[in-house]
């Protein structure tokens, strides 16, 4: 899924979706591009990369995902009992949305009453 296909498909997952560029402050962040729900981040990627997205998972998933998929590792910077990173270019749309969908679930149910 290229770039700008999994931006709209992360836009399209609700109203309350927002994406921004927190980063841009940072060496080498300007291109880190987040996306939101609640205020709450659920997807992340570097815009100039593209070659991981990281995303919220629940932590007894996140193995049997690693093995199942070879596509399926580590997300860069953050907490690896809580966060999977995702190569767009495995050619697997499907589980990359399906994926996508379960992290913004999982951040919107999580913060929905605040």
């Amino acid at each position: 899924m290229n770039i700008e296909d999994y931006r709209e498909f992360c836009l399209s997952l609700g109203e309350d979706v927002e994406e921004k560029l927190p980063f841009a402050g940072f060496k080498g962040g300007d291109s880190v591009l987040v996306f939101y729900v609640h205020g709450h981040m659920f997807s992340y990627l570097d815009c100039d990369e593209y070659s991981s997205v990281g995303l919220k998972c629940q932590p007894e998933r996140i193995e049997e995902l690693k093995l199942q998929y070879d596509c399926i590792g580590k997300a860069s910077h953050m907490s690896p009992k809580h966060w999977i990173g995702v190569n767009p270019d495995c050619g697997q749309d499907e589980l990359l949305r399906e994926l996508t969908r379960n992290s913004y679930q999982i951040v919107k149910s999580k913060y929905k009453a605040q």
